[in-house]
């Protein structure tokens, strides 16, 4: 068992391995969960959490590493959560702490995580929440959250960042992703990176048109700006942070930062409440309860959702 209290106390002091086992409980469902979440609770809502996302081969841990170096420039404390494909033997990530970003790995001021999806739809780990309340915690002044990819079910990540940005590069078809994914509602930050290539003006203009179509925003509304980069030369990146933080300012302006959190922190306990219900119910494979209810919808005696309400009264109540 872990001092979970000595864990928190050497995570502020900016320890990096008090931070990496407050991380390895979450990621394990430590049954000291529950402690280390109420010992950081009063800790956490200092961090800006910016999410990256964007089709494979865009460039995301390439920039991701460019934004850290911009925000060390600033004095800031940077977090990031590189959220990997897992492994489909061990369940962990595939790529490993640091591999993409190891400029920055002897840096005290940077931490470093990679999360495994566990094959969790949505481009996010499952306790990446939870991983995300550690760093902040922990005293990250920024926490960059990158996602495996974008997809047709992988926009989750606008709802677990205060901003997030969806990144393109031209000669990827992104235009057309771009209106499949449904990432054109996501976006609060558009970059177009690679932009040293044949096509980026093009695939700028065509973004600045698919978002002028779906536009339905009023006057003081944020319109998301369109970046164009180089990560890999650094070139750019000050605009993309000059575009984060005018966001930042207009959600605080507008209450939209508070509203944003409220609504990460309903979503939180969702989840968490559906998956101890879904463990619960887990746990009833082979109960006389659930057979019972089976047979009584063989037999047409009882519908499946009755049957259902039945068992979710009883789980409740028990």
């Amino acid at each position: 068992m872990q001092d979970v209290s000595s864990l928190v106390a050497q995570a502020r002091e900016g320890r990096p391995r008090a931070v990496a086992r407050l991380i390895s409980l979450v990621e394990g469902a430590s049954p000291q969960l529950r402690e280390v979440m109420a010992a950081l609770a009063p800790l956490t809502g200092n961090a800006y959490v910016v999410g990256l996302t964007g089709s494979p081969g865009v460039g995301k841990s390439t920039s991701t590493s460019a934004l850290v170096t911009a925000y060390r420039r600033q004095g800031k404390r940077v977090g990031v959560l590189a959220v990997d494909p897992s492994s489909p033997f061990s369940g962990g990530a595939l790529l490993g702490d640091r591999v993409r970003m190891s400029e920055h790995a002897s840096d005290p001021g940077v931490y470093i995580r990679s999360m495994a999806t566990r094959g969790h739809l949505g481009g996010l780990a499952w306790a990446a929440p939870q991983a995300i309340r550690v760093l902040d915690a922990a005293g990250c002044d920024v926490i960059l959250v990158e996602t495996v990819g974008v997809g047709q079910s992988e926009v989750e990540i606008a709802s677990q960042a205060d901003t997030s940005v969806v990144l393109l590069a031209p000669g990827m078809g992104d235009g057309i992703q771009a209106a499949k994914a449904g990432i054109l509602e996501i976006g609060d930050v558009y970059v177009v990176n690679k932009a040293d290539r044949d096509g980026a003006d093009a695939t700028a203009r065509e973004l600045n048109h698919m978002l002028g179509l779906g536009e339905s925003r009023g006057p003081g509304d944020w319109r998301p700006p369109i970046v164009k980069t180089v990560a890999a030369r650094g070139e750019g990146i000050d605009e993309v942070v000059e575009a984060l933080e005018k966001h930042h300012a207009w959600m605080e302006e507008h209450g939209v930062l508070a509203e944003r959190r409220l609504a990460r922190a309903s979503q939180e306990v969702e989840t968490i409440a559906v998956t101890a219900l879904r463990q619960r119910i887990g746990d009833l494979h082979g109960d006389r309860r659930l057979s019972a209810l089976a047979e009584r919808i063989v037999a047409g005696e009882l519908d499946p959702y009755r049957a259902a309400d039945s068992l979710v009264e009883g789980l409740t109540e028990g």
